[in-house]
C-alpha cells in the first residue's frame, strides 16, 4: 500500500531541505504544512504517530540534508577531519583545524545524548500541530530578541570580519589577523594580501580559511553552551541553527561566523539521527515509498545544499529578524487556524 504520494514527497523534500538550513525549524514546517493541507496528507505525513512511514521519508531527508552539507564544507571538513587524526595521533592540539574538531566534537555531545534519551518522547508529546506552531512563535521570538539585543563583541565581530574581507590595505594600517588568535595556538599564516582581490575561487577559500581560524579562537565551554542550543531543536517548531546561531552571538561570534559554525555542528548530528535510522528506510516502514523518498531526498538535497549557499551570503550584511517575524507570524497564525478554526 502506497503510504506517501510522488507530490506529497517532492513538496515536503523541497520544504525540507531549505527549512532545514532557514531558522524557520524544518521539523515545524514537516509537521504543519500537512495539517494545514488536510485530508490525506494529515493521514499519510502524521510524525509524531508510531510506526508512521513518514518517519522513514524524514530519515531519508535528512541524509541527504547532512551529504548536501558535506559538499559544501568539503574543504572544511577536510581539514577537520584531517586535524582530528593528527591530535589523536600526537596526542595534542596545537593547530586550529586541530582545536576545531575537537570543539565539534565536544559540542555534539549534549545534543546526541538528550537525542537517544528524548527525541521519541518530544516527538511523541509535542508533535502536534498546534504545539508545533507555538514553538515555531517561540522560534521567531529567540531570533527577533537575538538581534535586538546582540552583544557588543558580536557587533564588532561583525565589523572585523567585514573589514578583514575588504582590499588589502598598505602595510601597518590594519592590524595582522595573527593577533585574534589564543596564545599558545599556532595557525596557518594569513593568506597573502592580494589573495583578497584574487580570483573569486581563491579569495572564498581564504575566507574559509580564516573563518575557521576565527572558530578555532572560541573556548571549548563556548562552543559546548553553543552546541547544547541545539537541545531546543527537538521540539518540533525550534530551529537548530537559529537557535545555534542565536547562541553563537550571545557568546561573541559575528554573524556569519556563528551561521557558519551553526552548519558544522548540524552536520555529525543530522547524519548520525539518519543513520541510526537507516533500518526503517530498509524495513516495513519503507516499503512502498522508497521512490517517494529517493524523489524527496533528492529535492531535499538540492534545496539544502542551495540554501546554505545563499544564507553565509545573506548574512554577512543582513540579520535573522525577517526569518523572526516570519517564523512568528506564521506561527500564531497556525495555532489560530488549527486550534481556534478548524
Amino acid at each position: 500500500m502506497t503510504h506517501l504520494t510522488y507530490l506529497e514527497a517532492a513538496v515536503v523534500g523541497l520544504v525540507q531541505g531549505i527549512s532545514e538550513m532557514f531558522p524557520v525549524s524544518s521539523l515545524g514546517h514537516s509537521v504543519l504544512i500537512p495539517a494545514i493541507v488536510g485530508g490525506s496528507w494529515a493521514r499519510d505525513l502524521n510524525v509524531a504517530r508510531p510506526e508512521s512511514p513518514y518517519l522513514a521519508f524524514i530519515v531519508g531527508l535528512h541524509v541527504a540534508t547532512a551529504i548536501a552539507l558535506i559538499i559544501y564544507f568539503w574543504r572544511d571538513w577536510l581539514r577537520i577531519i584531517g586535524g582530528l587524526g593528527s591530535s589523536l595521533r600526537d596526542r595534542r592540539v596545537r593547530t586550529a583545524d586541530q582545536k576545531l574538531a575537537w570543539m565539534i566534537v565536544l559540542a555534539t555531545i549534549p545534543v546526541g545524548i538528550a537525542g537517544l534519551l528524548f527525541e521519541h518522547a518530544f516527538r511523541v508529546i509535542f508533535g502536534k500541530p498546534v504545539i508545533a506552531g507555538v514553538f515555531l512563535a517561540v522560534n521567531g521570538v529567540i531570533l527577533i530578541a537575538g538581534e535586538r539585543f546582540r552583544t557588543r563583541a558580536s557587533v564588532a565581530a561583525d565589523a572585523a570580519v567585514a573589514a578583514a574581507r575588504e582590499p588589502a590595505e598598505p602595510a601597518g594600517t590594519r592590524e595582522p589577523v595573527a593577533a585574534l588568535q589564543p596564545t599558545g595556538m599556532r595557525t596557518p599564516a594569513a593568506p597573502p594580501a592580494q589573495s583578497a582581490v584574487g580570483p573569486p575561487r581563491q579569495a572564498a577559500q581564504d575566507g574559509a580559511v580564516q573563518a575557521d581560524q576565527r572558530l578555532a579562537a572560541v573556548s571549548y565551554p563556548r562552543a559546548v553552551a553553543i552546541g547544547s542550543a541545539q537541545i531546543l531543536a527537538l521540539l518540533a517548531g525550534i530551529s537548530r541553527d537559529g537557535v545555534t546561531m542565536v547562541a553563537g552571538m550571545t557568546r561573541g561570534l559575528s554573524r556569519e561566523d556563528a551561521a557558519r559554525f551553526a552548519f558544522l555542528l548540524a552536520t555529525p548530528v543530522i547524519l548520525a539521527a539518519g543513520a541510526l535510522k537507516v533500518p526503517d528506510l530498509l524495513g516495513p516502514l519503507g516499503s512502498g515509498i522508497r521512490g517517494q523518498i529517493l524523489l524527496g531526498s533528492m529535492l531535499s538535497g538540492a534545496g539544502a545544499y542551495l540554501s546554505v549557499r545563499f544564507l553565509l551570503r545573506y548574512l554577512r550584511t543582513r540579520t535573522l529578524t525577517p526569518f523572526g517575524v516570519y517564523c512568528l507570524i506564521a506561527g500564531l497564525a497556525c495555532v489560530v487556524y488549527l486550534g481556534l478554526v478548524r
